[in-house]
């Protein structure tokens, strides 16, 4: 079947052709590096690692770039009132950035540079686009004519006549209100680097253009981002590529947003959720099963039941990879994964199509497993780890059992440790025939929220709905 994924620009279904055979360029709109991330602020990061996974097990060399945006208005300001120099304040939150995309099990970039390490790149594409007509220097500052370029607002399907966008304080000498700042001219005390036009920074749309072009060349095969960055972030990167003389991205794709009471999940609302705190609270494996399985294109609203939901689903699973793995011995993902699995990630990465089929083949596996049907556990399982694997999710995997998961492990040989004394006094009540002080233990410990099976090696436990 053919991968199909929906553009934004095209507002439908494509089939998706890559620009060179075999080969995959993705760019990523990353952090801005203000702050630490939330939770909101990874999904992006997490939705594509997915897509990134699945184009690689389709058999695609996927080149795949996230930037860093190390400095904004936004760094300034915290520089200012933390008294901390801007860039120590981007590479703390960068590094915050990237704890939590690693815990999470996001597959590193193949490249992610940072918008200070490009000011060459932007020089240079300024000048042509001054040179052309698309651009004009006025007070320190460069600013992209939007009038200069008849697709402006395409992607958005705004009309610029109807479009304001008033000058932003420092931002002088416009043209066009809705002209948007490429450079900015430098304030007292900011960062800033020498350009022709006078002394500045990057302004944020202008660094995506550049490194795109830097790492992925004039055309490449997918844009992606979430939905708040379509307008305006989006459209004046495609304005100002196109009119450079780039076909730029081939095919446009953006993820929603996790909400809170409905709303964006956003530190300036006050409702964010930092990864930092989240992964204290919960299994990483857990928070990916619970941001990733959502269909990208699907608003999450972030509530402490859904999670819950969430861990008692994947709980399903893992009991069952366990139950299988002590029966069969260790056992290979698949080479391929079931044709219903791969129809609906071949249809705009519908992840939760695909995850129904990981739960029937959860709900086979526990029926060859009752039946002592080991050759269909044992398919059912390969199955099931190639599944888990494109999304990220195979809890024998070994990032999940690596650097940054060891406290989740030894809490769970804590708990193992205790829970076994209490079955060993369950057995040695069954030994002696005391059956209503074995069914006790076994009730306390279903209010426990644990689950216990007798099997022929004896009792096992799993996590349970509490």
């Amino acid at each position: 079947m053919t991968l199909r994924l929906y553009d934004t620009s095209a507002r439908q279904i494509r089939d998706f052709t890559p620009l060179t055979e075999g080969c995959v360029s993705i760019y990523l709109c990353g952090a801005t590096v203000q702050a630490a991330p939330h939770i909101g602020h990874i999904r992006s990061g997490l939705n594509f690692d997915i897509m990134r996974r699945w184009f690689t097990h389709r058999g695609y060399d996927v080149t795949f770039v996230r930037n860093v945006t190390d400095i904004d208005d936004k760094i300034i300001t915290k520089s200012a009132e933390q008294g901390r120099p801007w860039w120590a304040i981007g590479y703390a939150n960068e590094r915050a950035f990237n704890d939590g995309y690693e815990a999470l099990g996001c597959l590193p970039p193949t490249y992610e540079p940072r918008a200070t390490g490009h000011i060459p790149e932007m020089t240079a594409m300024m000048a042509a686009l001054i040179d052309s007509g698309h651009a004009y220097a006025s007070e320190g500052n460069v600013y992209f004519d939007v009038r200069s370029y008849d697709r402006y607002l395409a992607l958005s399907n705004q009309d610029l006549d109807h479009l304001l966008q008033p000058s932003a304080e420092g931002e002088t000498g416009k043209r066009d209100p809705r002209d948007f700042a490429m450079w900015k001219a430098a304030k007292p005390g900011e960062p800033q680097w020498d350009t022709p036009w006078g002394p500045g920074r990057p302004g944020w749309h202008l660094e995506c253009s550049a490194m795109a072009h830097k790492y992925l060349g004039p055309a490449f095969d997918i844009h992606g981002g979430g939905v708040d960055l379509v307008f305006p972030h989006h459209e004046n990167e495609i304005a100002q590529s196109a009119a450079y003389g780039d076909d730029f991205a081939t095919y446009w794709l953006h993820n929603a947003w996790v909400t809170m009471s409905g709303e964006k999940m956003s530190k300036s609302l006050g409702n964010s959720v930092l990864v930092s705190e989240m992964v204290k609270q919960w299994r990483p494996i857990v928070l990916r099963y619970y941001l990733g399985t959502p269909h990208y294109r699907s608003t999450i609203e972030y509530s402490e039941d859904a999670l819950r939901e969430a861990e008692t689903a994947f709980a399903r699973i893992e009991g069952f990879i366990h139950r299988a793995v002590e029966r069969t011995g260790p056992v290979e993902p698949a080479a391929e994964v079931p044709a219903a699995f791969a129809e609906a990630m071949d249809e705009d990465f519908g992840v939760p199509q695909a995850l129904a089929v990981v739960h029937t083949t959860v709900r086979h596996g526990n029926a060859a497993l009752t039946a002592d049907d080991k050759d269909t556990a044992t398919t059912a399982l390969a199955d099931l780890r190639a599944m888990l694997g494109v999304l990220g999710l195979d809890p024998l995997d070994p990032h999940w059992h690596g650097a940054g998961h060891e406290s989740g492990e030894q809490l769970h040989g804590v708990v193992d440790s205790l829970v076994r004394l209490v079955l060993d006094q369950r057995q040695a009540a069954r030994a002696r025939k005391d059956y209503a002080t074995a069914d006790a233990i076994r009730d306390e410990l279903s209010r426990a929220g644990l689950v216990i099976e007798d099997t022929p090696q004896g009792p096992r436990w799993e996590l349970g709905a509490p």
